[in-house]
Parts: structure tokens; C-alpha cells; sequence
């Protein structure tokens, strides 16, 4: 019943503003029904009752600006005041036979929208208890003129009516609207857990399988390494000298990356600037596929580093690794900062035939098999890792106007920016890095 509520402010705040509208209106009321209509009201009574309803909302503005959010039972005594002060006035002028009598249900609908169904049934008990006292007991209306009585009572029930349609349409809707929003927050919400227990289910594999490789790796880098030796003597292996150099710079690159992979466990920050860092990694890419024609467009900007350069480089090896199995004959990467100069956005891009329509909308969301015989998981964890940076990850056509290649977009927030001089937003673009 104590439980807090996180609208509970927003919805304190509303009331605060209808019981200033419904404090006007009574004011109006009185003033037109006595000067106009000549119905004459136990003025005294009904002003007491309204000053009390005047010190109640300015307590109540007083903890609306405490920024605090509070209980159901709060929102709970605040509509039993409101229903308490109209209850006071409606015995004061008529009882059930005013026209305004009917003020209970919009009261009733808020409750409905923000109280748990309990504390709505006490109050809509204290509601019929309040008419059935009126029907029984009040203050009978005087009139100047009792044989309009009947015009003034439809005229009663036409304003009514209105302030009750006005009331309902402006509160409610806005609850059930917030209430949308929450919805739709936690199941936003729930995507996420579950996407991110996902990546860490496929990370704690990974990570299972780098424990279990370490052991042949270094096998392997062994006999490598005694054959290439072997070679230096032996006649029938000379041939084989380039390959089992290549052999053993890709046995570098399989231990490089377990490595890095003890490293990010081990270490809190891999921040670096973006230049120093992207060309040590673009070297090392080249060795994964040194028979794919790689380019590095451009210069990346001189005064913005990365926090976590490890990650970045588990994305960007997922996207080119990509981009080489779908074309070998043109994949270029480049980085620059956004046009608000508030992200850093990395490109990707491969001649290939392009992304199937029929892959487009499950990318990233889920392992897929891909054309190329591929099954997708490099590419949802790059997403879930680009999402865990606060970044994000758009796939395109390279091509637009005929679609051909396809175009990989990192974008990344940046944290923090060095002090640079004067134009030093983004370093110029240099000449073009090839290698082929």
C-alpha cells in the first residue's frame, strides 16, 4: 500500500493544477448563480470551506516542489480531500438535486488511472456514501425565482457535463499516455536484457574457446617454427619458406589476439587516440588477409581518442572480415567526426553483390546465415557491442543508385576532445593509404 511510484510526482502535480481550476470554477460559480440567477447561497459556509481548499493546494504545491516522489496513499488522501471539499459545498447548495452533483466521477476516473484498485474502492465507497447523505440531508437551494428552477438545473447540466468531458479527456489521457511510454520503456528494456544476455552467453563460449585453443596454438607455432629452421638445411623445404613465414605471422596473429583478449579482462581503460591506435590496427588487419586489396581513406582526426579501443577493434575486425569475404577486390575504411562533431564515425565498405533483402531486417538482431557462409554472430556481437559503447551500427548500400557493395557505418559518442588550435576540428584528409 506504501509502495512509491516513479509518475507519482508528475501525477501530484496535476492535481495540484485541476484543484486550482476547480477552485476558480467554484468561485465563478458562486459569484454567477448569485448575482444573475438570484440564488441566494450560505455565502460564509461555502467561502470557509473554499480557504480551506486554498491552504490544502499551497501545502500541496509546497510538496510538489520537493522533487520527491511519494506513495499511493498520499495520492490516496489528496482525491479524498477533493471529493471531502465538494461533498461540503454540494450540501451547502442543494445536495443531490445541484446540478453539479455528478463532479464525483471525474474525480473517480483519476483515481481509476493512478491508484491501485483497492484504495479506488475506498474511495468510490466514500463517493456513494457522501450521495446518499446528500440525498437525504442538505442546505435546499433559495431561489428569487423557483419557477425557472428546472431551465437553471439544464443549464447546470450542460456546464457540468462539459467540465466533466474537459476534465476525463485532459488527465486521463495523459495517464494512459505515460502509462504507454513506461510500457514501452520496459519493453525496450526487456529487449535489451535479453539481447545483452545473448552477447554474453556467446562471449563466455568465446571465451571458453580461446582457453581451450591456447594449447594447440603453441603447438602449432612450435612445429612452425622447427620447420621453418629445417628449411635453412634442407633442400625439399626450401620451397616452402614463404609459407611457413606466412603460416607463422598468422600463428602471431592467433596469439595477438588471445592476448588482447587476457588484456581486456585484466584492464580497466584501453583509451588511445584514434590516430596512433587505427594505424597500428590497419597494419595488423592487413596481415589477416594480405590478399585483399585494402585501403585506409583519409586521416582520422588528431584531437579525439577512444576509451575503449579494444572493443573498437573487436567491431571493426567483425565489419572488414565481413567486407573481405564479400569482395577482396575493393575494401577501403575511414574515420571523421560526425557533421555535429559530437560522434566519430567509422566507414566500412566492400564492392560485393550487397546485403539481401531478405537479411536486412534480421541483421544484427539475431545469428543469421549469411550468403557468403557465414552464420551471423560476428555481426550481432559487433551490434552488441557498438550498443554497450553507446554507439550504433547502419548497414547500407555502398551504391545507391544501382544497390552494389555494401556500406558499414560505426558511429561512437566521444567523451572527451583535447585542446586544439585554431580549425583543428578534425584533421585534413592526407593521401590515400594502399595497399594492394
Amino acid at each position: 500500500m506504501h509502495r512509491i511510484t516513479n509518475t507519482g510526482r508528475v501525477n501530484l502535480g496535476h492535481l495540484f493544477w485541476l484543484r486550482s481550476l476547480a477552485i476558480i470554477g467554484q468561485l465563478l460559480t458562486i459569484a454567477v448563480v448569485q448575482i444573475f440567477i438570484g440564488v441566494h447561497l450560505p455565502l460564509p459556509a461555502m467561502l470557509l470551506v473554499i480557504a480551506l481548499e486554498v491552504i490544502f493546494n499551497a501545502l500541496t504545491w509546497w510538496r510538489v516542489a520537493q522533487q520527491r516522489p511519494e506513495s499511493n496513499i498520499e495520492l490516496f488522501g489528496q482525491i479524498w480531500v477533493d471529493l471531502g471539499a465538494l461533498s461540503a459545498l454540494l450540501f451547502l447548495s442543494g445536495g443531490t438535486t445541484n446540478p453539479f452533483v455528478s463532479l464525483y466521477l471525474p474525480s473517480l476516473a483519476i483515481a481509476a488511472a493512478v491508484l491501485p484498485w483497492h484504495l479506488m474502492a475506498w474511495l468510490a465507497a466514500f463517493a456513494v456514501a457522501c450521495y446518499a447523505v446528500l440525498g437525504f440531508d442538505s442546505v435546499p437551494l433559495n431561489l428569487d425565482n423557483p419557477a425557472n428552477l428546472f431551465d437553471y438545473f439544464r443549464a447546470g447540466m450542460w456546464v457540468n457535463f462539459m467540465v466533466s468531458v474537459g476534465l476525463i479527456a485532459w488527465f486521463v489521457a495523459r495517464m494512459s499516455r505515460a502509462l504507454r511510454l513506461r510500457d514501452a520503456a520496459l519493453g525496450e528494456a526487456q529487449q535489451r536484457l535479453l539481447h545483452d544476455e545473448r552477447a554474453v552467453a556467446l562471449g563466455v563460449q568465446a571465451a571458453t574457446v580461446a582457453h581451450e585453443i591456447g594449447t594447440p596454438l603453441s603447438t602449432i607455432a612450435m612445429l612452425s617454427e622447427e620447420l621453418r629452421d629445417a628449411a635453412r638445411t634442407d633442400k625439399g623445404l626450401a620451397p616452402y619458406s614463404a609459407d611457413l613465414e606466412l603460416l607463422e605471422q598468422q600463428m602471431s596473429l592467433c596469439t595477438s589476439a588471445l592476448a588482447r583478449l587476457r588484456s581486456r579482462a585484466t584492464t580497466a581503460t584501453n583509451r588511445q587516440p584514434v590516430g596512433e591506435w587505427l594505424e597500428s590496427f590497419a597494419d595488423q588487419w592487413r596481415l589477416r588477409h594480405p590478399h585483399v586489396k585494402f585501403e585506409r581513406l583519409g586521416a582520422p582526426p588528431a584531437d579525439v581518442s577512444l576509451d575503449d579501443t579494444v572493443a573498437v577493434s573487436q567491431i571493426l575486425t567483425i565489419l572488414l572480415d565481413n567486407a573481405a569475404r564479400a569482395s577482396r577486390d575493393h575494401v577501403t575504411l575511414s574515420c571523421r567526426l560526425t557533421a555535429r562533431g559530437d560522434q566519430v564515425e567509422f566507414e566500412v565498405c566492400d564492392a560485393g553483390p550487397g546485403i539481401p533483402a531478405a537479411l536486412r531486417g534480421s541483421l544484427g538482431t539475431m545469428p543469421v546465415e549469411s550468403t557468403q557462409g557465414g552464420h551471423g554472430v560476428g555481426l550481432y556481437l559487433a551490434f552488441s557491442a557498438a550498443a554497450r559503447l553507446k554507439g550504433s551500427i547502419e548497414l547500407t548500400d555502398a551504391n545507391t543508385a544501382r544497390p552494389r557493395g555494401t556500406r558499414a557505418v560505426l558511429r561512437l559518442p566521444l567523451t572527451e576532445r583535447k585542446i586544439s588550435g585554431p580549425g583543428r576540428q578534425g584533421a585534413a584528409p592526407s593521401n590515400t593509404e594502399k595497399q594492394a
